[in-house]
Protein backbone atom coordinates (compact mmCIF):
# COMPACT_ATOMS: atom_id res chain seq x y z
CA UNK A 1 0.00 0.00 0.00
CA UNK A 2 1.50 3.32 -0.96
CA UNK A 3 1.63 5.99 1.75
CA UNK A 4 1.06 8.37 3.02
CA UNK A 5 -2.77 7.60 2.23
CA UNK A 6 -5.04 10.97 1.84
CA UNK A 7 -7.69 11.69 4.23
CA UNK A 8 -8.05 15.16 4.87
CA UNK A 9 -10.49 16.26 1.96
CA UNK A 10 -11.88 19.14 4.21
CA UNK A 11 -8.94 20.98 4.49
CA UNK A 12 -8.71 20.46 0.44
CA UNK A 13 -8.90 18.38 -2.06
CA UNK A 14 -6.54 17.08 -5.16
CA UNK A 15 -7.30 18.75 -8.39
CA UNK A 16 -9.62 16.34 -10.54
CA UNK A 17 -7.78 15.49 -13.67
CA UNK A 18 -10.32 16.81 -15.74
CA UNK A 19 -9.93 20.30 -14.27
CA UNK A 20 -6.97 20.26 -14.78
CA UNK A 21 -7.64 19.43 -18.49
CA UNK A 22 -9.94 22.71 -18.42
CA UNK A 23 -7.59 25.08 -16.86
CA UNK A 24 -4.78 24.25 -19.15
CA UNK A 25 -5.44 26.11 -22.29
CA UNK A 26 -6.39 29.04 -20.23
CA UNK A 27 -2.89 29.02 -18.78
CA UNK A 28 -0.85 28.64 -22.34
CA UNK A 29 -2.72 30.29 -25.31
CA UNK A 30 -5.80 31.79 -23.85
CA UNK A 31 -4.02 34.19 -22.17
CA UNK A 32 -6.30 37.13 -22.85
CA UNK A 33 -7.86 39.60 -20.03
CA UNK A 34 -11.82 39.22 -19.36
CA UNK A 35 -11.95 42.66 -19.36
CA UNK A 36 -10.42 43.46 -22.60
CA UNK A 37 -13.64 43.83 -25.24
CA UNK A 38 -12.15 45.06 -28.14
CA UNK A 39 -10.52 42.14 -29.05
CA UNK A 40 -10.93 37.94 -29.94
CA UNK A 41 -8.43 37.20 -26.56
CA UNK A 42 -11.01 39.01 -24.55
CA UNK A 43 -13.96 38.06 -25.67
CA UNK A 44 -12.67 34.42 -25.63
CA UNK A 45 -12.26 35.06 -22.27
CA UNK A 46 -14.78 37.07 -20.91
CA UNK A 47 -17.20 33.70 -23.09
CA UNK A 48 -15.03 31.02 -20.40
CA UNK A 49 -15.82 33.54 -17.37
CA UNK A 50 -19.33 33.43 -18.15
CA UNK A 51 -19.37 29.74 -18.51
CA UNK A 52 -17.79 29.22 -15.39
CA UNK A 53 -20.41 31.57 -13.81
CA UNK A 54 -23.45 29.86 -15.21
CA UNK A 55 -22.00 26.23 -14.11
CA UNK A 56 -21.26 27.31 -10.16
CA UNK A 57 -24.77 29.30 -10.25
CA UNK A 58 -26.24 26.02 -11.97
CA UNK A 59 -24.88 23.57 -9.05
CA UNK A 60 -26.46 25.62 -6.65
CA UNK A 61 -29.87 26.61 -8.15
CA UNK A 62 -29.00 30.37 -8.52
CA UNK A 63 -28.76 32.75 -11.79
CA UNK A 64 -25.50 33.24 -12.81
CA UNK A 65 -25.76 36.87 -12.74
CA UNK A 66 -26.25 36.52 -8.68
CA UNK A 67 -22.66 34.82 -8.39
CA UNK A 68 -19.12 36.93 -7.81
CA UNK A 69 -16.27 35.85 -8.23
CA UNK A 70 -13.73 35.88 -5.08
CA UNK A 71 -10.26 34.69 -3.78
CA UNK A 72 -12.12 32.36 -1.88
CA UNK A 73 -14.14 31.60 0.56
CA UNK A 74 -12.34 33.70 3.07
CA UNK A 75 -12.73 36.84 0.98
CA UNK A 76 -16.61 35.51 0.57
CA UNK A 77 -17.56 35.53 3.68
CA UNK A 78 -15.59 39.01 4.58
CA UNK A 79 -17.23 40.85 1.55
CA UNK A 80 -20.97 39.00 2.52
CA UNK A 81 -20.82 40.12 6.02
CA UNK A 82 -18.73 42.84 6.52
CA UNK A 83 -20.64 44.50 3.51
CA UNK A 84 -24.05 43.87 4.58
CA UNK A 85 -23.43 44.99 7.68
CA UNK A 86 -22.60 48.08 6.57
CA UNK A 87 -25.16 49.14 4.87
CA UNK A 88 -27.71 48.00 6.77
CA UNK A 89 -25.96 49.97 10.16
CA UNK A 90 -28.37 52.58 9.14
CA UNK A 91 -31.37 50.04 10.33
CA UNK A 92 -29.26 48.30 13.24
CA UNK A 93 -26.09 47.02 14.13
CA UNK A 94 -26.71 43.97 16.13
CA UNK A 95 -25.25 40.68 14.30
CA UNK A 96 -25.83 36.53 14.92
CA UNK A 97 -23.69 33.70 14.80
CA UNK A 98 -22.45 30.48 15.90
CA UNK A 99 -19.41 29.54 17.75
CA UNK A 100 -18.79 26.64 15.93
CA UNK A 101 -18.55 29.09 12.56
CA UNK A 102 -15.27 29.15 10.69
CA UNK A 103 -12.87 31.43 11.93
CA UNK A 104 -13.47 33.63 8.75
CA UNK A 105 -17.16 34.37 10.08
CA UNK A 106 -16.26 34.57 13.88
CA UNK A 107 -13.00 36.71 12.76
CA UNK A 108 -15.29 39.37 10.78
CA UNK A 109 -17.65 39.20 13.17
CA UNK A 110 -14.76 40.12 15.93
CA UNK A 111 -13.25 43.39 13.59
CA UNK A 112 -17.14 44.31 13.45
CA UNK A 113 -17.67 44.48 17.23
CA UNK A 114 -14.50 47.12 17.16
CA UNK A 115 -16.72 49.22 14.76
CA UNK A 116 -19.58 49.52 16.80
CA UNK A 117 -21.54 46.90 15.98
CA UNK A 118 -22.79 43.96 18.83
CA UNK A 119 -22.51 40.18 17.91
CA UNK A 120 -24.15 37.25 19.68
CA UNK A 121 -22.42 33.97 19.15
CA UNK A 122 -24.82 31.37 20.02
CA UNK A 123 -23.86 27.88 21.55
CA UNK A 124 -24.86 25.07 19.76
CA UNK A 125 -26.14 21.31 20.86
CA UNK A 126 -23.74 18.77 22.33
CA UNK A 127 -24.40 17.35 18.87
CA UNK A 128 -23.18 20.40 17.15
CA UNK A 129 -26.69 21.81 15.78
CA UNK A 130 -28.17 24.61 16.49
CA UNK A 131 -31.24 24.95 18.47
CA UNK A 132 -33.94 26.98 16.22
CA UNK A 133 -35.72 28.66 19.56
CA UNK A 134 -32.50 29.60 20.77
CA UNK A 135 -31.64 31.46 17.52
CA UNK A 136 -35.15 32.90 16.91
CA UNK A 137 -35.04 34.12 20.82
CA UNK A 138 -31.68 35.90 20.28
CA UNK A 139 -32.81 38.05 17.24
CA UNK A 140 -33.62 41.58 18.05
CA UNK A 141 -35.84 44.65 16.98
CA UNK A 142 -31.81 46.16 15.33
CA UNK A 143 -30.71 42.75 14.04
CA UNK A 144 -29.57 43.12 10.55
CA UNK A 145 -27.49 39.83 9.85
CA UNK A 146 -27.34 36.13 11.06
CA UNK A 147 -24.59 33.92 9.87
CA UNK A 148 -24.52 30.11 9.97
CA UNK A 149 -22.45 28.04 8.39
CA UNK A 150 -24.10 25.32 6.07
CA UNK A 151 -21.93 22.33 6.48
CA UNK A 152 -19.00 22.78 9.38
CA UNK A 153 -15.87 22.10 8.45
CA UNK A 154 -14.60 20.03 11.61
CA UNK A 155 -17.25 17.62 12.36
CA UNK A 156 -19.18 17.74 9.03
CA UNK A 157 -22.89 18.46 11.09
CA UNK A 158 -25.34 20.08 8.33
CA UNK A 159 -27.46 22.97 9.72
CA UNK A 160 -31.23 23.25 8.98
CA UNK A 161 -30.82 26.39 6.85
CA UNK A 162 -34.07 26.36 5.40
CA UNK A 163 -35.72 26.45 8.96
CA UNK A 164 -33.11 29.44 9.92
CA UNK A 165 -33.81 30.95 6.78
CA UNK A 166 -37.18 31.43 7.14
CA UNK A 167 -36.92 32.99 10.64
CA UNK A 168 -34.42 35.37 9.38
CA UNK A 169 -37.68 36.23 6.63
CA UNK A 170 -39.76 36.58 9.45
CA UNK A 171 -37.78 39.13 10.96
CA UNK A 172 -36.64 41.02 8.10
CA UNK A 173 -32.73 39.70 8.87
CA UNK A 174 -30.41 39.16 6.52
CA UNK A 175 -29.34 35.30 6.28
CA UNK A 176 -25.79 34.49 4.78
CA UNK A 177 -24.40 31.15 4.67
CA UNK A 178 -21.03 29.64 4.58
CA UNK A 179 -21.45 26.64 2.26
CA UNK A 180 -17.44 25.89 1.69
CA UNK A 181 -17.82 22.71 3.02
CA UNK A 182 -21.56 21.87 1.37
CA UNK A 183 -20.71 21.63 -2.73
CA UNK A 184 -21.37 18.54 -4.15
CA UNK A 185 -22.23 16.89 -0.85
CA UNK A 186 -25.49 18.71 0.25
CA UNK A 187 -28.05 19.83 -2.30
CA UNK A 188 -28.66 23.19 -2.39
CA UNK A 189 -31.36 25.05 -4.10
CA UNK A 190 -31.02 29.13 -3.70
CA UNK A 191 -34.67 29.16 -5.92
CA UNK A 192 -36.52 27.84 -2.84
CA UNK A 193 -34.19 28.52 -0.03
CA UNK A 194 -34.23 31.65 1.92
CA UNK A 195 -31.39 32.71 1.44
CA UNK A 196 -29.45 36.05 0.94
CA UNK A 197 -25.60 35.63 0.91
CA UNK A 198 -23.54 32.36 0.30
CA UNK A 199 -20.02 31.62 0.06
CA UNK A 200 -18.02 29.53 -1.87
CA UNK A 201 -15.08 27.83 -2.95
CA UNK A 202 -13.46 25.77 -5.24
CA UNK A 203 -10.60 23.58 -3.60
CA UNK A 204 -12.90 21.77 -1.26
CA UNK A 205 -14.70 19.95 -4.59
CA UNK A 206 -11.21 19.50 -6.46
CA UNK A 207 -11.28 22.72 -7.89
CA UNK A 208 -8.33 25.06 -7.69
CA UNK A 209 -7.02 26.93 -4.81
CA UNK A 210 -7.53 30.98 -4.64
CA UNK A 211 -10.99 31.43 -6.17
CA UNK A 212 -14.43 31.33 -4.93
CA UNK A 213 -17.78 33.16 -5.30
CA UNK A 214 -20.33 34.66 -3.77
CA UNK A 215 -24.13 34.34 -4.43
CA UNK A 216 -26.02 37.88 -3.75
CA UNK A 217 -29.86 37.56 -3.60
CA UNK A 218 -31.02 40.54 -6.17
CA UNK A 219 -34.97 39.67 -5.52
CA UNK A 220 -35.04 41.18 -3.28
CA UNK A 221 -31.81 42.79 -3.80
CA UNK A 222 -29.56 42.62 -1.13
CA UNK A 223 -27.47 45.67 -0.68
CA UNK A 224 -23.54 44.94 -0.05
CA UNK A 225 -20.62 47.56 0.77
CA UNK A 226 -17.62 46.62 -1.57
CA UNK A 227 -14.65 45.86 0.55
CA UNK A 228 -11.87 46.21 -2.79
CA UNK A 229 -12.10 49.32 -4.86
CA UNK A 230 -10.43 49.65 -7.84
CA UNK A 231 -12.07 49.18 -11.64
CA UNK A 232 -15.64 48.26 -10.90
CA UNK A 233 -15.60 44.71 -11.93
CA UNK A 234 -18.33 42.38 -10.75
CA UNK A 235 -20.79 44.72 -10.71
CA UNK A 236 -18.80 46.73 -8.61
CA UNK A 237 -18.94 44.13 -5.63
CA UNK A 238 -15.40 43.05 -5.96
CA UNK A 239 -12.61 44.72 -8.20
CA UNK A 240 -9.15 43.17 -9.57
CA UNK A 241 -8.50 41.54 -12.55
CA UNK A 242 -10.24 37.98 -12.62
CA UNK A 243 -8.36 35.01 -13.00
CA UNK A 244 -9.37 32.82 -16.07
CA UNK A 245 -7.65 30.07 -15.11
CA UNK A 246 -9.05 29.59 -11.74
CA UNK A 247 -12.31 30.54 -12.67
CA UNK A 248 -12.47 28.17 -15.46
CA UNK A 249 -11.43 25.18 -12.66
CA UNK A 250 -14.05 26.31 -10.53
CA UNK A 251 -16.66 26.14 -13.19
CA UNK A 252 -15.84 22.92 -14.35
CA UNK A 253 -15.56 21.42 -10.33
CA UNK A 254 -18.68 22.55 -9.77
CA UNK A 255 -20.08 20.95 -12.55
CA UNK A 256 -18.52 17.68 -12.66
CA UNK A 257 -19.81 17.82 -8.76
CA UNK A 258 -23.04 18.30 -9.95
CA UNK A 259 -22.87 14.91 -12.00
CA UNK A 260 -21.51 12.76 -9.78
CA UNK A 261 -23.24 13.51 -6.45
CA UNK A 262 -26.25 11.19 -6.86
CA UNK A 263 -23.35 8.43 -7.20
CA UNK A 264 -20.59 9.66 -5.48
CA UNK A 265 -22.28 10.68 -2.23
CA UNK A 266 -23.21 6.95 -1.24
CA UNK A 267 -20.02 5.80 -2.02
CA UNK A 268 -18.24 8.43 -0.11
CA UNK A 269 -20.74 7.53 2.85
CA UNK A 270 -20.07 3.84 2.39
CA UNK A 271 -15.83 4.54 2.77
CA UNK A 272 -16.66 6.56 6.05
CA UNK A 273 -18.72 3.98 7.70
CA UNK A 274 -16.51 0.95 6.59
CA UNK A 275 -13.82 3.11 8.69
CA UNK A 276 -16.02 4.45 11.55
CA UNK A 277 -16.87 0.55 11.83
CA UNK A 278 -13.47 -0.69 12.24
CA UNK A 279 -13.25 1.51 15.41
CA UNK A 280 -15.61 2.03 17.28
CA UNK A 281 -15.62 -0.74 19.97
CA UNK A 282 -12.72 0.59 20.83
CA UNK A 283 -12.89 2.11 24.78
CA UNK A 284 -12.26 6.09 24.77
CA UNK A 285 -12.90 6.93 20.98
CA UNK A 286 -16.16 9.11 21.01
CA UNK A 287 -17.99 10.50 17.97
CA UNK A 288 -18.50 14.12 17.74
CA UNK A 289 -21.27 15.63 16.24
CA UNK A 290 -24.56 14.38 15.14
CA UNK A 291 -24.11 11.37 12.91
CA UNK A 292 -27.17 11.16 10.83
CA UNK A 293 -27.71 15.10 9.98
CA UNK A 294 -23.90 15.20 8.56
CA UNK A 295 -21.87 14.90 5.43
CA UNK A 296 -21.07 11.76 3.77
CA UNK A 297 -17.34 11.54 3.92
CA UNK A 298 -16.42 12.98 7.49
CA UNK A 299 -15.66 11.34 10.80
CA UNK A 300 -14.13 13.50 13.54
CA UNK A 301 -13.34 11.73 16.73
CA UNK A 302 -11.71 12.13 20.01
CA UNK A 303 -9.49 10.04 22.14
CA UNK A 304 -10.50 9.80 26.17
CA UNK A 305 -7.43 7.79 26.29
CA UNK A 306 -4.06 7.99 28.36
CA UNK A 307 -0.77 8.76 26.56
CA UNK A 308 -2.45 10.00 23.51
CA UNK A 309 -1.93 13.22 23.49
CA UNK A 310 0.54 13.37 20.88
CA UNK A 311 -0.91 10.67 18.29
CA UNK A 312 -1.78 13.06 15.61
CA UNK A 313 1.34 13.96 15.41
CA UNK A 314 2.75 10.05 14.86
CA UNK A 315 0.67 9.06 11.86
CA UNK A 316 3.07 9.28 9.32
CA UNK A 317 1.25 6.99 6.97
CA UNK A 318 -2.10 8.73 6.71
CA UNK A 319 -2.83 12.45 5.86
CA UNK A 320 -5.51 13.44 8.78
CA UNK A 321 -5.87 16.86 10.86
CA UNK A 322 -6.68 17.25 14.52
CA UNK A 323 -8.05 20.68 13.86
CA UNK A 324 -9.72 22.67 11.14
CA UNK A 325 -6.61 23.91 8.46
CA UNK A 326 -7.20 27.37 9.12
CA UNK A 327 -6.97 26.75 13.34
CA UNK A 328 -3.92 27.49 15.23
CA UNK A 329 -3.33 26.57 19.05
CA UNK A 330 -3.90 23.22 18.12
CA UNK A 331 -7.41 23.16 20.64
CA UNK A 332 -10.29 22.76 18.92
CA UNK A 333 -12.79 25.48 19.05
CA UNK A 334 -15.24 24.05 17.62
CA UNK A 335 -15.70 20.44 20.00
CA UNK A 336 -15.08 23.39 23.02
CA UNK A 337 -18.14 24.95 22.27
CA UNK A 338 -19.80 21.71 22.03
CA UNK A 339 -19.01 20.97 25.83
CA UNK A 340 -15.29 18.64 25.61
CA UNK A 341 -12.61 19.96 27.75
CA UNK A 342 -9.13 21.53 26.65
CA UNK A 343 -8.16 17.76 27.27
CA UNK A 344 -10.73 15.95 24.77
CA UNK A 345 -11.05 19.02 22.57
CA UNK A 346 -7.16 19.08 21.87
CA UNK A 347 -7.35 15.17 21.11
CA UNK A 348 -9.24 15.14 18.09
CA UNK A 349 -8.53 13.26 14.91
CA UNK A 350 -10.87 14.70 11.50
CA UNK A 351 -10.71 11.78 8.62
CA UNK A 352 -12.56 13.12 6.07
CA UNK A 353 -12.29 10.67 2.49
CA UNK A 354 -12.69 11.48 -0.91
CA UNK A 355 -13.33 10.79 -4.65
CA UNK A 356 -10.37 9.52 -5.06
CA UNK A 357 -10.14 6.78 -2.28
CA UNK A 358 -9.81 3.17 -2.87
CA UNK A 359 -11.82 0.18 -0.11
CA UNK A 360 -8.31 -1.07 0.18
CA UNK A 361 -6.93 2.67 1.56
CA UNK A 362 -9.79 3.12 3.93
CA UNK A 363 -8.92 -0.57 5.67
CA UNK A 364 -5.49 0.01 5.68
CA UNK A 365 -5.67 3.23 7.02
CA UNK A 366 -8.19 2.17 9.73
CA UNK A 367 -6.07 -0.71 10.87
CA UNK A 368 -3.43 1.62 10.93
CA UNK A 369 -5.12 3.96 13.33
CA UNK A 370 -6.39 1.30 15.46
CA UNK A 371 -3.14 -0.09 15.89
CA UNK A 372 -1.65 3.46 16.98
CA UNK A 373 -4.62 3.83 19.33
CA UNK A 374 -3.83 0.54 21.00
CA UNK A 375 -0.40 1.38 21.08
CA UNK A 376 -1.48 4.52 23.02
CA UNK A 377 -3.40 2.45 25.38
CA UNK A 378 -0.77 0.43 25.91
CA UNK A 379 2.05 3.00 26.23
CA UNK A 380 3.98 1.86 23.34
CA UNK A 381 3.13 5.08 21.02
CA UNK A 382 6.56 5.70 19.11
CA UNK A 383 6.72 9.68 17.95
CA UNK A 384 7.06 9.78 14.17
Amino acid sequence: MQTPIYLDNSATTPLDPAVVDAMLPWLREQFGNPASSTHAFGHAASRAVEAARADVARLVGAEARDIAWTSGATESNNLAIKGAAMAAQARGKHLVTVQTEHKAVLDTMKWLEKQGFSVTCLAPQKNGLLDLESFRAALRPDTVLASVMLVNNEIGVIQDIAAIGAICRERGVLFHVDAAQATGKVAIDLARLPVDLMSLTAHKTYGPKGIGALYVRRAPQVRIECQMHGGGHERGLRSGTLATHQIVGMGTALRIAGELMATEVPQLRMLRDRFWNRLKDLPGVMLNGDLEQRIANNLNISLDIPNCDSLVTTLSDIAVSSTSACSTGGVSHVLQALGSDDGIAGNSIRITVGRFNTVEEIDWAADYLRKKIEDCRAGRLQAA
